[in-house]
């Protein structure tokens, strides 16, 4: 089994933050989250090694063991002691994956590729190496003149012959399990920083003449480790054109990619047209032919084929096929759109369902209802579904009318071709067929602007 070692345990001080680094997030998502994602393996299992985040951790990974790393005085530091802290949870015959938690650009086929080169080279560890132009600062990776791994070597420790290698260890290991308790007991403090080096259980295997392999990775930016905030919106771009890429490649148009934001995850179809600045983020599926432009932002939403969606917020709602949304309006959690339905300028929809062909065009709230076939919401429309304790429901059956200005009071039912007049409270159902007017009596009162100006004129 291969058992997943993740270090999550940094207070990430460079980060300026009250908030753990690995806590962060890139397009909606947890830094550690992307981490955990790309090391789910089948038969497999994870450990995060946490710090003062444990709770969190534990919030955001239920189903996963979190061990704390105390830290104090007499405690020691490093990633050898944090990688030691799980292997109470290890069997010898398991092989443990180590990785650090603020590497959310690390690719899932890529680990699976250095877990098959370990196991089919039957080594000891594995260290996942990269090539980069610029190595400076980095721990470099020496071989021997036939190219086996011999050991690596810190930057400031270089040799003047060394400096030009460009293979660095990017800090992942694979270990046979047995190998890795053996010398994770025999490492010591004896550095610079007073600190349990994993590094030190490479050499201490190579000295034992058990195999160590470095296997080289592609695409450096995949090992990207994030320490202050420029480094995440470092991170944030290279994602982000990974992700728009991706979909452009799968025949989506984004016209303006630095302004687009997609969630790894998201499924749009292809001849989609993204213009403008948009944000798609969580479990959100959109179809074929779809036009989304301005400043719009869709979370958790299955969108269908050709909708039309102008600066808008869709939050947890459906569209079905040839609605459209917008400009400046907003679809609340579980709103359901129905076909060919048109949601107009600064309408506001929650927990409603509307029904096929019908439109609220303009400065409309639908609330907690459900609106049939070819019903005309007019502008000002309001459904008053709370009562200061309760939400309460109302349906507006197929073809009826409701004239701007009207208030719905909930709970209340408009059957089949009901008419509300414009400027009506309804507060009990309409029948069908039927018309309804409920305004004051409008009143003439003949020459009142004249009173009022003798009024004025007397009183100077």
């Amino acid at each position: 089994m291969i058992k997943t070692i993740i270090m999550a345990a940094g207070e990430g001080t460079r980060m300026k933050s009250n908030k753990s680094k690995v806590l962060h997030t890139l397009l909606n998502k947890e830094i550690i989250k992307y981490v955990k994602s790309a090391s789910d393996f089948e038969n497999s299992e994870t450990i995060i090694i946490a710090g003062k985040n444990k709770s969190k951790l534990e919030n955001l990974f239920p189903e996963v063991k979190i061990v704390e790393q105390e830290i104090g005085d007499n405690i020691p530091y490093g990633t050898g002691y944090a990688a030691s802290l799980a292997l109470d949870y290890i069997d010898d015959n398991d092989e443990v994956l180590i990785l650090n938690g603020d590497i959310p650009l690390i690719k899932k086929e890529s680990l699976e590729s250095l877990i098959e080169y370990h196991t089919n080279s039957n080594s000891s560890c594995t260290i996942l190496s990269t090539l980069i132009d610029n190595p400076k600062g980095y721990g470099r990776i020496i071989r021997d003149e036939r190219g086996n791994f011999l050991k690596i070597t810190e930057d400031r420790d270089l040799e003047d012959n060394e400096r030009s290698i460009n293979e660095i260890n990017v800090g992942i290991y694979i270990f046979k399990a047995r190998d890795l308790k053996e010398s994770i007991k025999k490492i010591d403090s004896n550095n610079d920083q007073n600190e349990l080096y994993l590094t030190d259980c490479v050499g201490i295997l190579r000295e034992e003449n058990k195999l160590v392999k470095a296997y080289v990775g592609d695409d450096f930016e995949q090992f990207y480790g994030i320490n202050n905030k420029f480094e995440l919106y470092k991170a944030h771009k290279i994602l982000q054109n990974r992700i728009n890429m991706e979909h452009m490649l799968n025949g989506v148009i984004i016209e303006s990619p630095n302004t687009t934001f997609i969630e790894e995850g998201v499924e749009i179809g292809n001849d989609t047209i993204i213009s403008g600045f948009v944000k798609i983020f969580g479990k959100t599926k959109i179809g074929k032919n779809c036009y989304i432009e301005g400043s719009t932002r869709i979370n958790n939403s299955t969108i269908e084929d050709n909708v039309r969606i102008d600066n808008a917020v869709i939050e947890d709602a459906y569209m079905e096929k040839n609605s459209d949304i917008g400009p400046f309006a907003r679809l609340r959690p579980n709103s359901h759109i129905g076909k060919n339905v048109h949601i107009g300028n600064f309408v506001e929809v929650k927990n409603s369902n509307v029904g096929k062909n019908t439109k609220a065009g303009h400065l409309a709230y639908i609330g907690d209802s459900d609106l049939g076939k070819n019903v005309n919401i007019g502008c000002g429309v309001v459904f008053v579904n709370y009562d200061g304790k309760n939400k309460h429901r109302s349906i507006i059956e197929d073809d009826a009318f409701i004239g701007s200005k009207a208030n719905i009071v909930a709970p209340v039912r408009v059957y089949k071709e009901g008419f509300v007049a414009a400027g009506s409270t309804i507060t009990e159902d309409v029948s069908s067929g039927e018309l309804i007017i409920e305004r004051a009596e409008q009143k003439h009162i003949k020459g009142y602007v004249e009173r009022k100006k003798e009024k004025d004129r007397s009183s100077k």
